[in-house]
């Protein structure tokens, strides 16, 4: 029954996989069950309603990708989502989170508008292959960049924006030493080798006093302080519009650029386009009001999935072990919050390491594919968004076609999204 639902022979891969997979996936963005009540908290939220409004709109996001779309891409509460919820709306805008909250369901029902009368499926097949090879590899050096910063590797210098970390840090010591020993056994294909190198960095970090063991096993969660709290009439005031815009587009490409790397690294790309990517994108749209019925930011897909594809996941099978995680979280959150950031920082390194290979698919010779390949790989990481990287690609590819005359590359739809990209940043830049 597993075998049929899944379709597990036709992509390739086994129960075990998937298994693995959902497992190593779930390890890599489990760090978001802390983070996101600790940023959300920030603006007034209680955390323990956003610890159990995270795990439940995960599990229920994640699900509904497994079981509908069969695709293996983990969804949770987006990270420069819950920033923007958290500094500019609640903090800088002085919005109360449960009008914020009501925003978000405005705009995941937006979504799902948006799903059902196909205009996301048209936007996501009608990227160019250049830009869908070159946001893979974009990502994969964003996720690289992340785990960096996590590992403490890469920090902030006044002088330079960035510089390497102090190599005398406990912590830096231990990512490095992770990454060394995640590295050995992904050269030696052995298997459950990321989920290993976390295990292991981890372990390593509890005897020397950097990590602790759980102070406890369980812990009941407390969502009546977030539940159903959201206010849709204060939400629906004509002033916050342009908020709904905010989470409609950042979500948006977001997804949409995480959807097309994953899928790119994954092989799911068939004739430029993905199969059934109507039924992936319903699954953030769902998550997005279902977290803002329960108590969280917009509910989006998540790169650290490429991790469990690293490992062989190939269907929806191992977004059903990721649902039954984030489930189980609920109630063991005092476990899944010992795994610290220098755990899983070296892994999301090597699998970024293993997406830049799209590149090669780049026809770097056809300068009028070249350049904008070039901005939208460069631009996602240096810019800290998939959205923003993959939105000069496109800006980028209109104006370096039409300046070659090659009119016709450029479909009406990219004409559209010029358009609309060139007025965002216009008003960006004049607000």
């Amino acid at each position: 029954m597993i075998e049929r639902f899944f379709k597990l022979a036709e992509n390739q891969t086994t129960v075990r996989r998937e298994l693995l997979g959902g497992l190593t996936t779930f390890m890599t963005m489990a760090y978001i069950i802390v983070v996101n009540p600790q940023i959300l908290a920030q603006a007034g939220m209680p955390a323990d309603g956003v610890l159990f409004a995270t795990c439940i709109s995960s599990a229920a996001a994640s699900l509904v990708m497994g079981l509908y779309a069969n695709y293996p891409i983990a969804l949770a509460p987006g990270m420069s989502l819950n920033a923007y919820f958290t500094y500019s709306v609640c903090l800088g805008m002085h919005i109360p989170w449960q009008t914020a909250l009501g925003v978000v369901f405005f705009s995941g029902v937006l979504f799902i508008l948006l799903t059902i009368t196909r205009v996301r499926e048209q936007i996501v097949n009608g990227i160019p292959d250049c830009l869908k090879h070159s946001t893979a590899a974009g990502i994969g050096m964003f996720i690289a960049f992340v785990g960096m910063r996590g590992a403490k590797l890469v920090v902030a210098n006044p002088a330079t924006f960035v510089g390497i970390g102090n190599l005398s840090d406990p912590e830096v010591q231990a990512a490095c030493l992770g990454l060394v020993l995640t590295l050995v056994l992904m050269v030696r294909k052995v298997n459950g080798a990321i989920l290993l190198g976390i295990l292991g960095t981890t372990l390593y970090g509890i005897f020397r006093g950097m990590a602790h063991w759980p102070v406890s096993l369980v812990a009941m969660p407390h969502p009546s302080s977030t539940l159903l709290q959201l206010d849709l009439r204060g939400a629906a005031h004509l002033g916050l519009l342009e908020i709904t815009f905010a989470f409609l587009f950042v979500d948006l490409f977001d997804n949409v650029g995480t959807l097309v790397g994953v899928c790119e690294q994954a092989g799911f790309v068939k004739d430029g386009k993905i199969p059934g990517v109507g039924r992936a994108l319903l699954a953030d749209a769902v998550g997005t009001v279902f977290g803002s019925l329960t108590g969280t930011s917009t509910v989006t897909s998540y790169i650290e999935s490429a991790a469990g594809v690293a490992v062989g996941a190939r269907t929806g099978m191992s977004n059903v072990i990721v649902a039954a995680l984030f489930l189980a979280a609920v109630f063991f959150s005092p476990v899944v919050a010992v795994i610290p950031a220098f755990s899983t920082a070296p892994v999301l390194i090597l699998v970024g390491a293993q997406m830049t290979q799209s590149i090669a698919k780049v026809k770097w010779e056809e300068y009028t594919d070249a350049f904008p390949a070039f901005v939208t790989m460069v631009a996602t990481p240096l810019t800290f968004s998939i959205a923003t990287g993959l939105s000069l690609g496109l800006i980028s590819f209109t104006v370096v076609k039409v300046a070659a005359g090659k009119f016709r590359e450029v479909s009406l739809l990219l004409w559209i999204l010029t358009v609309l990209f060139i007025l965002r940043y216009i008003y960006l830049a004049a607000a």
